[in-house]
């Protein structure tokens, strides 16, 4: 088979890789000449677990390549997978512009019948409008080349995106004809030897499944960062209130983790956008917008805890932070809690002095020289009024605290993960702040 996917970025160049990983004739494409270049050099765009490996190996071998030309690459695709970024726009609906400048330009140069696959997480109704853009390119053309689309939405965790790939728990396509379907069954065969399911459905149903899914779980996440809140002003303890329901199979215990609020690219994003998809369609998705809310609300827990502690005034007070990603194993800022954080505590006259294992070059990006950078974590402690935990990476889970005692200026911690025992830190006379319980 041979495949050609638009976008390298996060989920263009993860699917990609993967799919040549068991064989297959991969073409990445790009418009980003640099990022191609970079590509076949062994220079990653994003960071990734076993992603660099996994392309360099890949490339080596012949069965994968980087181009700019999506014309050379689609001639005699089986697949052509349009893996392009959907921004949200001014008013939280999905932006589909990259989406249909591809499809149209897929329908300017196809010399064959293939399938083209919406990858981009992407509204319902976005593959008719793919349809439409391919074959009015096909009508310029004059020429009569029979294609089919498909809806293969992903759903991969940033941090764990290749195992989530090579051995998915799921992968769920949408197809509207037979032919399509066998097409996708061939490619995918080698990915679910584990005995899980490779889900066929209709197209609509396909590009819905994405965005119910990334709205359960960013549900789940505000709900229980709402019953944290209640937990402290009610004396329990949030973590034993987790372990109590997450018991119940019904509930099932993932995803039940409290803290300083969800970001990323995918959460914030998908969720508007349903909330749009739903207005445009006369429906209010009242849970969904309380979700939204909550996760806004939240993100300032950590602020409020430390002005309650320190006061509302913190010029000349210097914080320790660890962790600037918005969760572990990624390089990822978008709508990281951090950055509100930071903010408040700028805004407030206070300084950050941060630490964080990858993402500190994406931070400096994005924030300038606004806080200071560490390329060690207890460096970031040192005269530090106060630790602010805010991303949970493994190297912060068994920390020296006896260490922390002697660099900071006050034993205070504040632990918007809740990484650390709150006994524990009791036993070590620290004063210290979590979620969700007192």
């Amino acid at each position: 088979m041979k495949i050609a996917v638009v976008g390298t970025g996060y989920v263009g160049l993860v699917t990609g890789t993967c799919l040549a990983e068991v064989g297959i004739d991969v073409t990445c494409v790009d418009i980003d000449a640099n990022k191609i270049e970079g590509l076949k050099k062994g220079v990653m765009p994003i960071y990734e677990p076993g992603l660099e490996s996994m392309v360099v190996r890949n490339y080596q071998k012949g069965r994968l390549n980087f181009s700019t030309s999506l014309k050379e690459s689609i001639k005699d695709s089986d697949v052509a997978f349009i893996a392009v970024g959907t921004p949200p726009d001014e008013d939280g609906s999905a932006d589909l512009k990259y989406v249909l400048a591809v499809a149209s330009e897929i329908g300017q140069h196809m010399n064959g019948y293939g399938v083209v696959v919406t990858k981009s997480t992407v509204p319902v109704g976005t593959a008719e409008k793919v349809r439409y853009a391919v074959q009015e390119a096909l009508d310029k053309r004059g020429e009569s080349i029979s294609f089919d689309i498909a809806s293969n939405p992903e759903f991969l965790k940033e941090g764990a995106a290749i195992d989530d790939f090579m051995k998915p728990d799921r992968i769920v396509i949408g197809v509207d004809s037979d032919r399509a379907e066998g097409i996708m069954n061939k490619l995918y065969k080698p990915f679910i030897m584990n005995g899980h399911p490779l889900v066929f459905m209709d197209i609509p149903s396909a590009e819905m499944t994405k965005y119910a899914a990334n709205a359960m779980l960013a549900t789940r996440i505000s709900f229980m960062n709402d019953i944290a809140n209640l937990c402290e002003r009610m004396g329990a303890d949030v973590d034993s209130v987790r372990k109590g329901i997450g018991s119940d199979p019904r509930i099932g215990n993932r995803f039940l983790y409290s803290g300083i609020g969800y970001g990323g690219s995918c959460f914030p994003k998908d969720v508007k956008a349903l909330i749009k998809t739903a207005r445009e369609n006369d429906y209010q998705m009242r849970i969904l917008e309380s979700v939204e809310d909550v996760n806004d609300d939240q993100k300032s827990v950590l602020f409020s805890k430390l002005t309650s502690s320190m006061g509302e005034n913190l010029t000349g007070k210097t914080f320790g932070m660890w962790g600037l990603s918005f969760k572990p194993n990624t390089d990822d800022m978008r709508e990281a809690p951090s950055l509100v954080l930071i903010d408040k505590i700028l805004s407030a006259g206070g300084k950050v002095v941060a630490y964080d294992p990858v993402a500190s070059h994406e931070a400096q990006r994005i924030l300038g020289d606004k806080i200071t950078y560490v390329s060690e974590p207890y460096e970031a402690l040192n005269n530090a009024d106060a630790l602010l935990v805010v991303t949970e990476w493994s190297e912060f889970k068994v920390p020296d605290f006896d260490k922390i005692s002697t660099l900071l200026n006050n034993k205070i911690i504040f632990d918007g993960r809740n990484i650390y025992d709150k006994n524990e830190m009791k036993e070590l006379e620290y004063e210290y702040h979590c979620i969700g319980s007192k």
